[in-house]
């Protein structure tokens, strides 16, 4: 597959477009009102400020809170930085020596507007494992009825954000073909980040379990308010610890994309993106221009797979930041990891079956553009991967299996065998003997899922509705992962947090939202 001139034309095209619209997707959801998403910021940015001014210190419950500044620049993440009320909250790192060494938390307080909030927090559980909440500070902007009368609460989890970071620079010492797997390589690795990690923290600490006890302690101290917990992937897997552990905190849950506690984190990741292709590719053989322009995208998938597995090869390219030449594996690794992240959301999935069809006729610079911007986006500033290592092999390692099944899949088994590779070396912590029984209570859940998720499919939030008394389910058609940034999921959550009811909330304004509309070619979807 030889990188043809026309190529750098295309990449830079792919880029910029793919750029804009997954900073789109993130910045301003497509049902945003112009004047709302505008407003909103400033808004909450001026009360924050005024507040900011007005007074040194604020002491909430035995806290004393000083003026700061999170998200966006401030804390490495994406969107605007926020103003908020900052702490430093010790907690010793293991709860059963708390003689032993202690850590510092990175706790946020973004105040309500009015003068006069009520009693209950908002609290923004990330993802990951590895995400950190305090990056996620601008999404207070898309929730201006809660802000009104709500402080929102943001820590940064143990071993994320500025929380006792599990951060380490390793290098790849790969004697093979870049992106294949090597486990041997992996176990190095893994070494290598165990060996830096280690000056200052133990990683069998830096579980889920423990998150929830530092939440906790976390609410006590403020005064021990009833939380709005609001959990986005595998937030929802905290938020669902939480609530067992501590019923007695909690108001309301929205569960975004849900992880059920049955559910071992990885085991299912090559089944539930084969079954989301499936659908994704539906969109584009139903219709008449995308399949006369592509045919089958499942079909050309499978065939540069298997192409690219028996001819790995690297290729020159150009960075798509920088436009300086590089060389590039291009592998079967290579294709899945862009499929797979690409099809998480609505926006990117649009591009994937253009991009597959450049691959598959020999223009790769498109899949590489892809790749490069992937990489970007997963680096150590946006996801810490010592903590994502700590929560897996002590929670979910030990329970995944290869799967013959799963064997001719896009990922194959490759995930299960890397995390087999990782947990052998990275200290495992213990989890609760319950931690995987289902939750059973009475407490308000929404949950919502994308009915093209590739990694929590709908199929999973069933799984938790079940054994719920007062829950509902709200499936979003057309949509994947990550549900709080999209169309009017955000007033759905905010009617449900204000109400504290699900069964009255008005979903007509998920009627509009049509499927994404594949990519023809580089100007767009088909008229």
């Amino acid at each position: 597959m030889a990188f043809k001139n026309r190529t750098w034309l295309r990449l830079l095209v792919l880029v910029v477009v793919a750029a804009f619209l997954v900073w789109q997707w993130w910045r301003y959801p497509p049902s945003s009102p112009p004047d709302a998403s505008a407003a909103a910021p400033a808004s909450a940015m001026t009360a924050s400020v005024a507040a900011a001014t007005s007074t040194a210190t604020w002491q909430r419950g035995s806290l004393t809170l000083h003026p700061c500044t999170i998200g966006g620049a401030a804390e490495g993440g994406r969107g605007a930085s926020v103003e908020a009320w900052c702490k430093r909250f010790d907690v010793p790192e293991d709860r059963s020596h708390p003689q032993g060494r202690h850590i510092q938390l990175h706790l946020a307080v973004i105040r309500a507007e009015s003068e006069n909030p009520v009693s209950d927090m908002v609290v923004f559980l990330a993802g990951g494992p590895g995400e950190a909440a305090t990056h996620k500070a601008f999404l207070v902007a898309a929730f201006p009825k809660l802000h009104q009368h709500h402080d929102f609460l943001l820590l940064d989890q143990r071993g994320t954000g500025k929380s006792n970071p599990l951060s380490c620079k390793t290098e790849s010492d790969a004697k093979g073909m870049p992106g294949t797997f090597d486990a041997e390589q992996l176990r190095r690795q893994a070494k290598a980040c165990l060996e830096q990690v280690q000056k200052r923290a133990d990683p069998r600490f830096y579980t889920t379990t423990a998150a929830v006890a530092d939440l906790e302690a976390v609410r006590e101290a403020l005064g021990s308010p009833k939380f709005d917990l609001i959990g986005t992937s595998y937030g929802t897997r905290m938020a669902l610890q939480y609530l067992r552990a501590h019923p007695e905190g909690v108001r309301s849950v929205v569960l975004d994309s849900p992880v059920p506690n049955q559910v071992v984190l990885g085991q299912d990741f090559a089944r539930s993106l084969q079954d989301a292709l499936v659908k994704d590719f539906a969109l584009c053989t139903n219709d008449p221009a995308c399949r006369k322009r592509f045919g089958d995208p499942m079909h050309s998938l499978k065939l540069l797979r298997h192409a690219l597995a028996a001819n790995p090869h690297m290729v020159n390219t150009r960075n798509p930041w920088s436009y300086k030449p590089e060389k590039q594996a291009l592998t079967a690794q290579t294709l899945a990891s862009v499929v797979r992240l690409f099809a998480y959301s609505r926006a990117t999935i649009q591009l994937l079956p253009l991009t597959i069809d450049a691959a598959a006729h020999g223009d790769v610079g498109p899949l590489l553009g892809q790749y490069a911007l992937l990489k970007e986006s997963l680096s150590g500033r946006h996801l810490n991967q010592g903590m994502n290592w700590s929560v897996i092999c002590a929670e979910d390692a030990d329970m995944m299996q290869p799967r013959k099944a799963d064997a001719d899949t896009l990922l194959g088994n490759r995930m299960v065998k890397t995390y087999a590779a990782i947990c052998s070396v990275w200290p495992s912590g213990k989890r609760p003997a319950n931690f995987h029984q289902p939750d059973t209570s009475d407490k308000p859940v929404l949950i919502l899922s994308g009915a093209l998720d590739p990694v929590t499919p709908p199929a999973y939030g069933q799984m938790v509705l079940k054994h719920l008394g007062n829950a509902r389910q709200i499936v979003f058609k057309g949509q994947a992962h990550g549900l709080i940034t999209v169309g009017c999921a955000r007033n759905l959550m905010s009617q449900f947090i204000l109400s504290g009811q699900s069964d009255k909330l008005d979903t007509a304004c998920m009627k509009p939202m049509a499927p994404p509309a594949p990519f023809i070619n580089f100007n767009g979807a088909a008229p």
